[in-house]
């Protein structure tokens, strides 16, 4: 199981595994809700809720994303195709409108949710891979943490970087906004966490 991940009312736990399925667990009963979600390929890395908790977003390390309907239990649409390499997280924006993905290709892309279309370019910084991405509680900046040691903090609604956090000697694998927005925390491989 490499991720898991609670729904906004706290009722529900999916889980990302190694056999190419998410799995949703009734959190009260300690037991499965319905039959395991497919439509990967191959391992899947991260899931993520939407706020509102009616869909859940995989990410793959067969580069897709499936962003899937909870009710009905199937994805919704087409598979999201755009990285060409494995997508390592999935992160929504607080409006659920927006979600960032982030990959092993070195990229972030923003897509938007409810066409399953993809917002312009993908995002292109970081010189490693993408390992970690999160929004601030407003939505107008993402952050993203990378093999190559930096955070990058993007501007959304302009899709361009704001700023490059150097301060890590290793790769960076997981960064967190505050609940106030006014501080963010990144994790490394060198065996530090920085609080920006």
């Amino acid at each position: 199981v490499n991720s898991v991940a609670f729904s906004p009312d706290g009722r529900t736990l999916a889980s990302a595994t190694e056999d190419s399925t998410v799995i949703l667990w009734d959190v009260a009963r300690r037991e499965r809700r319905g039959a395991p979600l497919r439509g990967h390929t191959e391992v899947v890395a991260s899931v993520a809720f939407s706020p509102d908790g009616e869909t859940i977003a995989s990410a793959s390390w067969d580069g897709t994303v499936v962003l899937w309907d909870i009710a009905r239990g199937q994805p919704h649409g087409a598979p999201l195709r755009g990285h060409t390499a494995t997508v390592l997280q999935v992160a929504f924006s607080p409006d659920g409108r927006t979600l960032a993905s982030a990959s092993e290709d070195g990229t972030v892309m923003l897509w938007d949710v409810a066409g399953g279309l993809l917002f312009g370019a993908a995002l292109r910084g970081h010189t490693g891979a993408v390992w970690s991405v999160a929004f601030s509680p407003d939505g107008r900046t993402l952050a993203s943490a990378s093999g190559d040691s930096t955070v990058i903090l993007w501007d959304v609604a302009r899709r361009q970087p704001r700023d490059t956090l150097r301060g890590h000697t290793g790769a960076v694998w997981s960064v967190a906004f505050s609940p106030d927005g006014q501080t963010l925390a990144s994790a490394s491989d060198d065996g530090t966490v920085i609080l920006w």
